[in-house]
């Protein structure tokens, strides 16, 4: 007489679940973990902020070593001078007059 078996063995379920599992929690990683697909997204979108943001630091950066050079003491711009004594020390010259 043959045994036929209605039911699969508890053992195959055990495993099945298990790969389904892990494969759901690899998956989850992927995508949502701490080097998955949104926080790659992320970087990337706080690089091209970056980027920008280097870009306008280095332009005031050169606006700030041309004004530095014109008040040196190997070059001298007399009217960038004026216009820092003028604006600094609120200074002015003798023959102007101050309305307010």
């Amino acid at each position: 007489m043959r045994h036929t078996r209605k039911r699969p063995a508890v053992g195959i379920v055990i495993y099945f679940a298990v790969a389904f599992g892990l494969g759901v929690y690899f998956t989850f990683a992927a995508v949502q973990g701490d080097f998955g697909l949104f926080r790659r997204a992320e970087i990337e979108a706080e690089t091209v902020a970056l980027a920008a943001q280097l870009g306008e630091l280095q332009d005031q950066v050169a606006v700030m070593e041309n004004l530095t050079k014109r008040l040196s003491d190997t070059y001298l711009d007399i009217d960038l001078l004026d216009q820092q004594a003028r604006d600094v020390l609120g200074l002015l010259r003798a023959d102007e007059i101050v309305i307010r």
